[in-house]
């Protein structure tokens, strides 16, 4: 029995900060409009990506970039307004 590949960990450590995000998002720990929920979902994607770089699935990789799209695009969206003094 091997251990855990490279490309297996940064995925696995994609996947805790996907479901960290859902999970504290479930718990009312953290809201939609919360930028670390934004930032948790980013590093997620990016996470799961890069673990695709090395183990290509083409699926896999579309749904990844448009939930690392989408996240950074309802992110600016939701951004509270700078005020101008």
């Amino acid at each position: 029995m091997t251990g855990v590949s490279l490309p297996d960990l940064v995925g696995l450590v994609g996947a805790v900060f996907y479901l960290g995000a859902y999970g504290l998002l479930q718990l009312g720990m953290l809201s939609l409009r919360d930028w670390r929920y934004a930032g948790l979902n980013v590093l997620g994607a990016v996470a799961l990506i890069g673990s695709l770089i090395w183990n290509w699935n083409l699926g896999a990789m579309v749904s990844q970039s448009a939930w690392l799209l989408f996240t950074v695009v309802g992110f600016l969206r939701n951004m509270p307004q700078r005020r101008t003094a």
